[in-house]
C-alpha cells in the first residue's frame, strides 16, 4: 500500500476510534450509564431466550 494510503487509512481510523469513544459517553450520558452497567455486571446473562432453545431441542429431536 502506498504511502498516501497507508497515512489516509490510519487517519480514518482515528477519526473512527473518535466518533465511537463519543457516541459512548452521550449514549451514556442519556441512559446515565444504566444500561451499559447493567450490561457489564452481567444482569443480561441469566436472561435466556426460551423460544430459540425450544426450537434447537425440536430439530435436535427431528434429527434422531
Amino acid at each position: 500500500m502506498a504511502e498516501p494510503a497507508k497515512k489516509m487509512a490510519q487517519q480514518t481510523e482515528d477519526r473512527l476510534e473518535d466518533l465511537a469513544d463519543t457516541v459512548r459517553e452521550k449514549f451514556d450520558k442519556v441512559t446515565k450509564g444504566s444500561f451499559r452497567d447493567r450490561i457489564v455486571e452481567g444482569r443480561f446473562a441469566d436472561q435466556v431466550d426460551h423460544g430459540v432453545d425450544q426450537a434447537r431441542a425440536e430439530t435436535q429431536r427431528k434429527q434422531d
